[in-house]
């Protein structure tokens, strides 16, 4: 049945790579660490290196690829059930906003879908202490893409590209998420806008670095 819809429809060579990667396989490339491109240091929670990886990040960013996003979503999940980074607090996941256009363009953010996805596998319990906040956090200005930018291209590229359209809550934590992190600059960008608005517990999250 695949190989005659293949033959009709050939799927991209990342979608391959999703068919062939099992939830077990992908949840054992979870390994967070702190990379300190940041202030304050962004957690990541993939290896972009990994062709898996690497796929499941093309596949959500650019396709809307449900079976990327899912995988995703598991290692977001199983990091935000796990972490005592996250502490017991209430907490808010605030999706780095895209700008209106590549909004438009995409139809979605990614990093928004894999974060609902996740804290849906959470269960009802935690649905109670995490929050998703995709409101809080706005773009200001549409900025071009970061991808063939040099670092300090990237760094003036993002400087005021968000703001905050309320006062965050001083005593929550905010998890900023992004799908990649290369040189921070998106990352710190928003995390200085959270800051702005009185947030002072800011964990800033990564998918894949």
């Amino acid at each position: 049945m695949f190989r005659l819809i293949d033959i009709i429809f050939p799927p991209r060579a990342d979608e391959i790579v999703m068919r062939d990667t099992s939830d077990d396989d992908f949840l054992s490339l979870v390994s967070p660490r702190l990379v300190p491109a940041t202030r304050p240091g962004t957690v990541a929670l993939l290896p972009f290196y990994h062709p898996s990886v690497r796929s499941a990040i093309h596949e959500a960013k650019y396709h809307g690829n449900e079976r990327a996003r899912r995988l995703l979503a598991l290692a977001l999940a199983e990091y935000l059930c796990d972490s005592d980074d996250v502490g017991h607090r209430k907490s808010y996941i605030v999706p780095v906003p895209l700008g209106k256009a590549r909004r438009r363009e995409r139809g979605f953010n990614q990093a928004e879908e894999v974060a609902r996805r996740a804290i849906h596998n959470l269960g009802k319990e935690s649905t109670q202490r995490f929050k998703l906040d995709t409101s809080l956090l706005v773009r200001t200005r549409e900025t071009v893409s970061q991808v063939s930018l040099p670092r300090l291209e990237r760094e003036e590229n993002m400087r005021g590209a968000f703001g905050a359209a309320h006062p965050a809550d001083p005593t929550s934590t905010y998890l900023i998420i992004d799908d990649v992190l290369t040189t921070g600059a998106t990352l710190q960008a928003a995390i200085d806008a959270l800051k702005s608005a009185g947030a002072t517990n800011i964990i800033p999250l990564a998918l894949a670095h």
